[in-house]
């Protein structure tokens, strides 16, 4: 099982401040999120872990074993036409989190707020370096890639998230899974990539194209505009 431990050399600022739900206040002091950003970097400590399974799109079923049947139909939407799948999970680790409460037990509520939207930032994007890291291997594999989906998102229901633990084998970098089945760190995620095939056409396939467009929930502050 590979692990992928990153620099986190950057923590995206314009993205904390979406996270935080401050995309229309335009008056906010930039000063505190960028110390967020530092603070949230300095914290972090990047890890991931993936493996790569077969897949039968036409029952939605991961071929590991043992086997593990996908429920959802826009899951499987976006898995159409795949014959490969890549499950991953991601963490930033519990420093974080400790520092996030110490900041609220201090009445420090903007720099809690800001802080706990950093680390979101930071922990999408060690999934997005996964991506980037993954995709030329599954490339000179013949290839392409889907972006990764994760529990939560349309309707795949968050009760199939131990076995995006098991399969990722997320508790060799530390993440594990509350009574709630909430992840822990909680700064962390797991999510699958689906992989076709360069050579076969998938015009007709209907994958989502952006992780917002998946959500219902049309009045979150940090909603991306789609």
């Amino acid at each position: 099982m590979p692990v992928y431990q990153p620099p986190l050399l950057t923590i995206d600022p314009k993205e904390t401040r979406r996270y935080a739900g401050l995309m229309r206040a335009k008056t906010f002091d930039e000063a505190l999120i960028t110390e967020a950003c530092q603070e949230a970097r300095l914290l972090a400590k990047p890890r991931g872990s993936y493996a790569v399974y077969d897949y039968d799109c036409l029952t939605q079923t991961v071929l590991a074993q043992p086997t593990f049947k996908i429920a959802g139909q826009k899951i499987g939407q976006h898995l159409a036409g795949c014959d490969k799948v890549i499950i991953l999970a991601a963490t930033i680790g519990e420093d974080i989190e400790q520092a996030v409460t110490q900041h609220f037990q201090e009445g420090q509520y903007a720099e809690s707020v800001l802080l706990d939207a950093a680390a979101t930032t930071a922990v999408e994007q060690i999934g997005d370096g996964m991506e980037h890291m993954l995709a030329p291997k599954a490339a000179a594999a013949g290839y392409q890639m889907r972006w990764r989906f994760s529990p939560g998102y349309g309707d795949w229901p968050l009760e199939q998230q131990p076995e995006l633990i098991r399969l990722s084998e997320a508790a060799k970098i530390g993440v594990s899974l509350s009574s709630s089945l909430m992840l822990v760190p909680r700064k962390s995620i797991t999510a699958i990539i689906g992989l076709y095939r360069t050579t076969v056409d998938n015009a007709g396939a209907k994958h989502s194209t952006g992780g917002c467009t998946t959500c219902p929930n049309h009045d979150c502050p940090a909603r991306k505009d789609t």
